[in-house]
């Protein structure tokens, strides 16, 4: 099937199940059902189904493909609708926002089904023979996303071409599962969420702020060879900032509500290129000062609707590895370049090899979506497009994917499932620095505009780590570990040496733990497994009166009657030179 012919069979599989689930509950309201990219969902307002529940229904809708009925297409009034659905609130309230001309259609399938519908459908449900398709699973979901409405059931079902393509999608999410970031980050101990504090309000666990802190020295490290100056600036400012930066008119539907004291209106920052504005405009600029790298780590906080909210990945409280560099036209190409050239030295050092470029370009048939005149769009998209072409990369346009007040460059990386992340942006902007009225004194001695590129290399903190737990499965490199090393003694009488051995890794620098627990050596061995630490170093009585240790390293690979010397300097040389594995 091409995809137009699969959007039809998934559209008519729906069909097929609303038809099914009327057998299994002759009393339930049918509401809407699309096709979706991996197949599709019925709402349904009926009574509970659970999972056990699905097999009969997976049953009951093969016997109604297996029937041969085909689906019949019928063109109604207004009148003869309303007549048909009127035991169905959902179907009336649709029927009547209709306009007065509208074609009203209502597809039949078999003597005993009909549905509100505007199609298309396959001619029989013979054709869907040969469709693999599986119930997925069962959520609520309001009637027309309002909270207002009542709760419904949605039932999602996985439905494709064939057998053997469902079976590798089934693969594939419980690949999906098994790498996904929430299940992880509660397993290892990252992050947790809690209804109280507020939906979307990731609170980082010890492990977690480790990895965060790693992180950022990390970044903030490789700025400073590069010749960043770090700030630091307040989470909240007027809302006086974002009406003169343009962001109120443009963003403030996904911003906190504003909170009025002192007779001042104050909110919750979403970004912090106005903050930097006026970190720059604080100072009078020579063109000899440029450019000026300004970067910070800095927590932000946008109002993601609740649907949208996934984990670390998508909340509504994140810190970015944010950085604004000021700079003269002129300089535009280099400090392009040399952002690129941060973004792989990053990437290498996180073995990313899968990536691309994209173009993110305005739209001009929604050109209300974004501020600023033509002349500097065009002005900034050639410029960034010339940039891509001299230097070979290999990059692709998107248009309508531009931030609203400049075209970018997204790195795309392809994930382990196959899915494109933008880990890494790069934007070009005229805009900015005309609002806030920024200037340098030129070689003329005349004061002029600079032009501002944002840049973001590890992007969000929370969604970065959030792709590396599924990158790795939590197996994270050594160098990011929260604990990289745990030591552990079979049997109180090596408790001793157990904490002198502690001691020495602990003053070396390595992150280590002491597990002298009265447990079993295997179920300790087990834990710090499951926990994905790279070194264990068991301690028995041979070790003890030999001065050695005994190391297990992530894979069962072991080390016998090493010195702890030379493990301390085996493992100080991984973390330095980032080595992955152990």
């Amino acid at each position: 099937m091409d995809n137009e012919q699969l959007m039809k069979a998934r559209h008519s599989m729906a069909h097929i199940l609303a038809k099914a689930i009327l057998k299994w509950d002759k009393d339930a309201k049918l509401t809407i059902g699309p096709s979706i990219d991996n197949g599709f969902y019925y709402d349904f307002d009926m009574k509970t189904i659970s999972p056990s529940d699905f097999p009969e229904i997976e049953k009951s809708m093969q016997k109604i493909i297996n029937s041969n009925e085909p689906f019949l297409r019928k063109e109604v009034s207004k009148k003869e609708a309303l007549e048909l659905f009127k035991d169905n609130p959902y179907k009336i309230e649709l029927i009547n926002e209709l306009p007065e001309n509208e074609v009203i259609s209502v597809y039949y399938t078999g003597d005993d089904f009909f549905d509100l519908c505007r199609g298309p459908h396959v001619e029989n449900t013979s054709k869907l023979q040969n469709m693999g398709f599986k119930i997925a699973k069962v959520a609520g979901a309001y009637w027309r996303g309002s909270e207002k409405n009542k709760m419904l059931q949605r039932i999602y079902v996985y439905a494709f071409a064939s057998k053997k393509e469902l079976a590798e999608y089934i693969k594939l999410m419980e690949e999906a599962a098994q790498r996904d970031h929430r299940k992880l980050g509660k397993e290892l101990g990252i992050f947790m969420f809690s209804e109280l504090v507020g939906k979307g309000l990731p609170m980082w666990l010890p492990n977690g702020f480790t990895i965060r802190r790693e992180l950022s020295d990390y970044i903030m490290n490789k700025e400073l060879s590069l010749g960043y100056k770090h700030v630091m600036t307040p989470s909240l400012a007027t809302v006086d900032l974002y009406k003169t930066s343009g962001h109120w008119d443009h963003y403030h539907e996904d911003m906190f509500p504003s909170m009025k004291r002192d007779e001042e209106e104050y909110v919750l920052r979403p970004m912090n290129c106005p903050h930097h504005m006026m970190i720059y405009k604080n100072f009078l600029h020579s063109y000899k000062d440029l450019p000026l790298r300004m970067a910070e780590v800095a927590n932000d906080f946008r109002f993601e609707g609740g649907g949208s909210l996934c984990g670390i990945e998508r909340a509504r409280a994140f810190t970015q590895n944010d950085s604004h560099i000021f700079c003269r036209p002129d300089q535009i190409e280099s400090e392009v370049y040399n952002v690129i050239k941060l973004i792989l030295d990053v990437y290498k050092d996180f073995g990313f090899t899968k990536y691309s470029f994209r173009l993110s370009l305005r739209d001009e048939a929604n050109a209300e979506k974004y501020f600023g005149n033509d002349e500097l769009w065009q002005k900034s998209e050639t410029a960034l497009r010339k940039i891509l072409q001299d230097s070979g990369a290999d990059f692709y346009e998107a248009k309508g994917e531009a931030a609203f007040y400049g075209p970018k460059i997204d790195v795309q990386v392809k994930s382990a499932l196959g899915h494109d992340v933008t880990l890494s942006t790069i934007q070009l902007d005229y805009q900015l620095p005309e609002k806030f009225e920024l200037e340098y004194v030129d070689e003329n001695n005349t004061k002029v505009r600079p032009v501002v590129i944002h840049r973001a290399i590890l992007g969000s903190l929370d969604r970065f780590v959030a792709f590396l737990l599924e990158e790795t499965k939590g197996i994270l490199p050594i160098w990011l570990c929260p604990v990289q090393v745990k030591v552990m003694n079979i049997s109180e009488s090596q408790s001793d040496y157990a904490k002198d051995v502690y001691n020495q890794i602990f003053a070396s620098g390595i992150r280590v733990e002491l597990d002298d627990r009265n447990e079993k050596i295997g179920y300790k061995i087990r834990e710090a497994n499951a926990n994905k630490i790279p070194y264990m170093i068991v301690l028995g009585d041979n070790e003890k009166n030999s001065n050695t240790i005994t190391v297990r390293m992530r894979g069962n690979k072991e080390l016998k009657d090493i010195s702890l010397d030379e493990f301390i300097k085996m493992l100080q040389e991984k973390i330095k030179n980032r080595e992955a594995n152990v």
